[in-house]
């Protein structure tokens, strides 16, 4: 079995994750969609939070897994016995920094390949980053992401700025 790994802080997944994970599932026979702990991102949502969002993301996705993970991607992949590593590229600006992060995992371990795919041009702006801004400043975010990532960041929002009023365009 094909198993390989699309790690991601997903902060929150985003209808582009969503367009390259089943680009991938068509690919691979087992996609592991792996929600990082990265709390140096300072995450709006729990990695629990992170992690649910996902899971009813992909769920009419057969062949796709999501789990959390923490560490070296590298062992990561190693211990799920993936065969490769999945990046998105959006724009010919995230090329430098996902292949750096390539050529070190290829450093880390020279048997770990990376598989870069791009998403559609509709998605190539699209960042979990823009969405939260866009989401704080009260715009709609329904194009962008699934619904329930609309009504997690709407109650998330809401409850941050219970003090500064309503949270309506969400």
């Amino acid at each position: 079995m094909r198993t390989v790994v699309y790690p991601g802080s997903f902060d929150p997944i985003t209808n582009g994750h969503l367009d390259v994970v089943q680009r991938a599932a068509k690919m691979f026979d087992r996609v592991i969609l792996a929600v990082a702990r990265n709390e140096g991102k300072h995450p709006l949502f729990s990695l629990d939070e992170r992690k649910r969002m996902a899971l009813s993301a992909v769920s009419n996705l057969g062949n796709v897994v999501v789990e959390t993970f923490e560490g070296l991607l590298v062992d990561y992949v190693v211990h799920h016995k993936a065969c490769a590593v999945v990046r998105g590229l959006r724009a010919v600006s995230d090329f430098e920094f996902e292949f750096q992060l390539a050529l070190m995992n290829r450093k880390l371990n020279e048997n770990v390949e990376t598989v870069f795919l791009m998403p559609k041009d509709s998605y190539s702006f699209l960042s979990s980053r823009l969405v939260k801004e866009v989401a704080r400043l009260k715009g709609d975010v329904s194009p962008f992401v699934p619904t329930e990532v609309v009504e997690a960041l709407r109650a998330k929002l809401k409850t941050a700025k219970d003090s500064t009023g309503p949270t309506e365009g969400l």
